[in-house]
C-alpha cells in the first residue's frame, strides 16, 4: 500500500473516531481498509455510482460549509471530516501547495476536488474521467465561486484538472456568463 493511499485511510479512520462512530462502523471502516490494501488501483478508481463525498476541512470555515450546501443542493451525499492536519493530508493525497484551498472532496472513486469547484464540474468530470487525472481544483478562493458568493462581486477563475503525474491542464474557465453553477 502507497505512503498516500495509507495516510488517507488513517485519516478517514481518525475522522470516523472523532465522530463518534460505533463498533459497527469501525468494523466495516476495516474492512474497507483490508479491501483497498489487496485492490487494484484500477478498480479503486472507477466512476462513482451513488455521487458520495467526504469532505475534509476546517472545522472553523464557513466558506467550506456553504460549499458543501452546494454540493448537497446539486445531488451529493456528503460526510464531512476535520483532519488535524489537513495541509498534510492533501500533501499525502497528491494535491501539491501551488493547488491547495481551504477543503479537498474526495469521491467514491478516489478522485480529489481540492476548494471551491462548481458541482457541475465535479458531475461532468464523474461521468468521464479523462485517463492520467487525480482529480480538480480550484486553487485558492476565488470570490463568485460556490461557497464564496459575496453578492454580485465575482472574480473569474480557472478550474485545473490535477494529473497524477504532477501535471495540470486547464478543465474550465467560470467567467462571469459561466457563473451558472
Amino acid at each position: 500500500m502507497s505512503a498516500m493511499r495509507k495516510n488517507f485511510i488513517v485519516s478517514t479512520l481518525s475522522g470516523l473516531m472523532l465522530l463518534g462512530a460505533g463498533a459497527a462502523q469501525a468494523e466495516q471502516a476495516a474492512a474497507v481498509v483490508a479491501a483497498a490494501e489487496k485492490a487494484p488501483v484500477s478498480v479503486m478508481l472507477q466512476a462513482a455510482k451513488n455521487e458520495h463525498l467526504n469532505v475534509y476541512k476546517s472545522p472553523t470555515c464557513g466558506c467550506c460549509v456553504e460549499w458543501v450546501e452546494h454540493a448537497e443542493e446539486n445531488g451529493f451525499e456528503t460526510k464531512t471530516f476535520h483532519p488535524q492536519n489537513l495541509t498534510q493530508m492533501k500533501l499525502d493525497m497528491g494535491i501539491q501547495g501551488r493547488f491547495h484551498s481551504c477543503h479537498t472532496a474526495v469521491s467514491e472513486s478516489g478522485y480529489l476536488f481540492e476548494g471551491h469547484v462548481p458541482a457541475k464540474l465535479v458531475k461532468q468530470f464523474l461521468a468521464s474521467p479523462p485517463e492520467g487525472a487525480l482529480g480538480l481544483t480550484a486553487p485558492g478562493m476565488p470570490m463568485g465561486s460556490p461557497g464564496m458568493e459575496m453578492g454580485d462581486r465575482f472574480q473569474a477563475y480557472q478550474v485545473l484538472l490535477m494529473k497524477k503525474n504532477g501535471g495540470y491542464e486547464v478543465y474550465a474557465t467560470i467567467d462571469q456568463q459561466a457563473q451558472q453553477y
